[in-house]
């Protein structure tokens, strides 16, 4: 029952993937990959590259601009002083992805790898569960308990290993271990 309702183009699952409630976009949004304006293309298709200990790129982030960023960049040529600082800050995003504020950030990635290797974890526990329960054999009637006693009655009988063995260990005539 639970294959067949996977499978329904109308189930839960189809529903939160179409919304992108589980997929690449939401992995990206969690771990704080903020989007611009600007088409990206990261390496290896372009040759921006920035990080704290070089932080000038060799081009610019945004390399296709749209109609909008042209006439910004335009005006950019002219005085700053008519710049409104949500202009600079668009001008600032075309030619950097980040500054060093979300640079420095802790990411988020780590609960994505300690969830996935919890859930590794917790599968290999259920296949181990699963493989004692319907693929390993019982266990051998040697392993019992009364069979372990009774073996090493039987070794002490004979009087195996008088020397170093167990049968040095044994007292015959108090039926004991000695001390």
């Amino acid at each position: 029952m639970s294959k067949v309702m996977f499978f329904l183009p109308y189930s839960p699952w189809f529903t939160l993937v179409r919304r992108g409630a589980v997929g690449v976009q939401s992995i990206r949004q969690a771990h704080g990959s903020g989007d611009t304006a600007c088409s990206q293309k990261m390496p290896p298709y372009s040759n921006y590259h920035a990080e704290r200990n070089y932080p000038m790129p060799d081009e610019p982030f945004c390399s296709e601009l749209s109609p909008q960023q042209r006439a910004l960049k335009e005006k950019e040529k002219g005085p700053w002083q008519q710049l409104t600082d949500a202009e600079k800050v668009a001008l600032y995003r075309m030619q950097f992805h980040q500054t060093f504020a979300e640079m420095n950030r802790p990411s988020n990635e780590w609960k994505t790898v300690l969830g996935g290797v919890f859930f590794f974890f917790g599968f290999t526990g259920i296949l181990i569960w699963w493989q004692r329960l319907y693929v390993f054999p019982e266990k051998p009637i040697t392993l019992s308990e009364d069979w372990k006693s009774k073996q090493l009655q039987r070794v002490l009988d004979m009087k195996g290993n008088p020397i170093l063995g167990l049968a040095s260990r044994w007292d015959y005539a108090r039926n004991d271990w000695k001390k």
